[in-house]
């Protein structure tokens, strides 16, 4: 069965790869194309573009975006039908990761930003109110999962009000299936829905939407994003992360996630001086909230992203390549 799987992903990759979605700054099609793999949330499509921009114009490659769910594109990396991952999360593909790395297939090339976050929020004015808005906390008591039966109610599910709906990320992702597990583990699945987003702008959007008119919300998140980055929530406290009990059942809280750089060994081998660029690539949470919430207020798309970081954050990038790919990539942001 876990051949067969593997299988079809292969097939969904390959496919998906002879749809390739080129990048805004693609290259003349005659020099070599760096493939990255572009999952579905904003922080790694920034990354690419970054790095995109950097590789194009400073080392005259092209680039393109090979979209696909996590798993898949993992799958790739490791089968070499990718190059470059931006933003691993690698205990939620911990199982893929080993394997990449046990037989030498994937290079990891360190830390992206050290500085990340993941696991179950509501808006901060259920707890503690929110006197500017003329809110009163109506559940100040929810500290804890372990509180989350006794406010059910207040996040019914307006398509089974038996229930509270909790707010799931998305089909493919590998915190999907852990959310859904720790919901299990917790016993919350007798009071709460598995509602499983189609989106990540879906899920930003319905914790925003609920922010805005400050309505009951519950759900799992991350950060860096916009949406953490621009509203007051209140992260609900789980267990210590312990090995013993994470992998038993799930029930603990999120362990520190490593968010690296991975590269295909074919890819090591063959674009040296692209790999110690990489290797010095290196951000920070509160870097990617300021261009994820740019993006938010200026409607801007990643590519918009890129281009502002790359201009506001010189002191950061230069630092990762020569002074003769720092000029290349000047001249051609003069142009944006």
């Amino acid at each position: 069965m876990r051949k067969f799987k593997v299988h079809v992903l292969r097939i969904a990759l390959m496919v998906c790869v002879a749809a390739m979605i080129a990048a805004p700054f693609s290259a003349d099609a005659a020099k070599n194309v760096i493939r990255f793999t572009e999952q579905s949330w904003d922080s790694v499509q920034v990354h690419n573009r970054i790095a995109g921009f950097i590789l194009e114009h400073g080392y005259g490659y092209g680039v393109d975006f090979i979209s696909g769910d996590t798993i898949m594109l993992m799958t790739g990396l490791l089968e070499g039908d990718c190059d470059v991952n931006m933003e691993s999360w690698t205990e939620n593909v911990q199982e893929l990761y080993d394997k990449g790395i046990k037989s030498g297939k994937i290079v990891d090339l360190g830390s992206n930003f050290p500085d990340n976050w993941q696991g179950w929020l509501v808006p901060a004015y259920l707890v503690k109110g929110d006197a500017k808005r003329g809110i009163k906390p109506i559940a100040p008591d929810l500290k804890s999962v372990t509180d989350l039966p006794k406010y059910w109610k207040l996040f019914k599910d307006p398509e089974d009000p038996s229930k509270g709906r909790f707010y799931n990320s998305l089909p493919g992702w590998g915190c999907t299936k852990i959310n859904s597990e720790k919901l299990k583990a917790y016993g919350l699945d007798k009071y709460y829905t598995d509602f499983i987003t189609g989106s990540d702008a879906a899920l930003a959007g319905s914790m925003a939407a609920a922010f805005k008119r400050g309505k009951p919300w519950v759900g799992y998140y991350w950060e860096p994003t916009w949406v953490l980055g621009k509203l007051d929530m209140y992260r609900l406290e789980e267990p210590p992360y312990s090995d013993e009990v994470w992998n038993k059942n799930k029930a603990c809280a999120y362990k520190s996630v490593h968010v690296n750089i991975l590269v295909s060994s074919s890819f090591m081998k063959q674009y040296p001086d692209v790999v110690a660029m990489l290797k010095k690539y290196e951000t920070t949470t509160a870097m990617v909230n300021e261009v994820l919430a740019f993006m938010q207020d200026t409607k801007g798309k990643t590519d918009d992203g890129a281009i502002w970081f790359l201009k506001n954050k010189e002191d950061v990038w230069t630092k990762w390549v020569s002074e003769d790919v720092v000029t290349k990539v000047k001249a051609a942001l003069a142009k944006y």
